[in-house]
């Protein structure tokens, strides 16, 4: 028995030193990029915006293997990331922070347009926090004209035009098993919907999760966090959220794939449409297993827009000028407003 207490108590000790050594960071550039092993030729996995908060769990001389709130787990540069202690961590949650909402943009070291020098870049959804009063600062209140001063992770202040911002707001986090209706307003449907239509035209990106490039499911991610909505990363994480809306195809039972894109037809196409409304996530995949490799969202009057070699519009419906190959493939969808 006294045995059994001494390594209870030391598997406590053990646990609760994990604990307290856990090792924190906030990303500092715009992009953090993600990869599956500590090497720059290795696979993107997935990207992070500036200002997450992410843990670290090892490192390879430079690099820094970090599990972010995807969730997801993989290696980037220590150069892309500023430690923090818990207290730290702490306040930086707790101080007001802006979103930058345009695609693209620069944080400069002066609030004016007379050529200021640029401290960094920034794609939408960085997150910086609202720079603190100081004495000594071009504008003591964190604004000038167009201005509004900023401060990245690392301390250093800087100014960003104030129409690319916003305060950041509560963020809902969705997660796998949330199955229910009205876990986002229609209101911000509408919002997330006209974030994808802003990154049309973009490169697909495997891994990509930022206006520089993104993958389906990235998008998707993208455009919710840009309204203050955390999705997971994957699609085959997304079609667990929201409530399932049933896709009839009963000409995917017992068919080849092959089979079921050459039987694909418009009559077809509207069945399995049906049921869809604004704003759904759809998903596609492999018709005889069910598993999922595509997602995207569907517009209404049979139109979804995605990320397939670019983020595009495409028609559901066979004989549509902008008929998407892959529409057979449709199997599954969520519906989360």
């Amino acid at each position: 028995m006294k045995k059994i207490l001494i390594s209870l108590a030391a598997a406590i000790f053990a646990l609760t030193a994990g604990a307290q050594e856990k090792r924190m960071a906030v990303v500092e550039t715009s992009t953090c990029y993600m990869r599956l092993q500590p090497d720059y030729e290795s696979a993107l996995e997935t990207q992070e915006l500036m200002g997450t908060i992410v843990e670290i769990v090892s490192e390879d001389g430079y690099w820094r293997e970090i599990v972010s709130p995807q969730p997801y787990k993989a290696w980037t540069t220590e150069k892309t990331l500023v430690e923090m202690t818990p207290e730290q961590i702490k306040e930086y949650e707790e101080t007001p922070k802006y979103i930058f909402t345009a695609q693209h943009g620069h944080v400069y070291t002066t609030p004016t347009n007379s050529n200021p020098d640029i401290i960094c870049d920034l794609v939408g959804g960085d997150v910086m926090r609202v720079a603190p009063k100081v004495k000594g600062s071009p504008s003591p209140s964190g604004k000038h004209g167009r201005w509004v001063e900023v401060m990245l992770p690392s301390g250093r202040r800087g100014w960003v035009l104030k129409e690319n911002v916003r305060l950041l707001g509560e963020r809902t986090d969705i997660r796998m098993g949330d199955t229910a209706e009205g876990l986002v307003s229609a209101e911000k449907m509408e919002a997330v919907i006209r974030a994808a239509y802003a990154l049309q035209g973009v490169p697909y990106l495997w891994g990509g999760m930022s206006s520089n490039g993104v993958d389906c499911s990235g998008l998707v991610r993208i455009c919710f966090l840009m309204n203050d909505i955390m999705l997971p990363r994957n699609a085959s994480q997304q079609i667990k959220c929201g409530k399932e809306i049933e896709v009839p195809r009963k000409d995917t039972e017992g068919v080849t794939e092959a089979q079921v894109k050459e039987s694909y037809d418009a009559e077809k196409a509207r069945t399995a449409i049906r049921n869809l409304g604004r704003g759904d996530l759809i998903f596609f995949g492999n018709t005889e297993t069910g598993r999922i490799t595509h997602v995207g969202i569907y517009l209404g009057g049979g139109e979804f827009i995605h990320a397939s070699h670019l983020v595009r519009v495409n028609s559901l419906i066979p004989g549509s000028e902008n008929y998407y190959e892959n529409a057979h493939r449709l199997i599954r969808a969520c519906r989360l407003w």
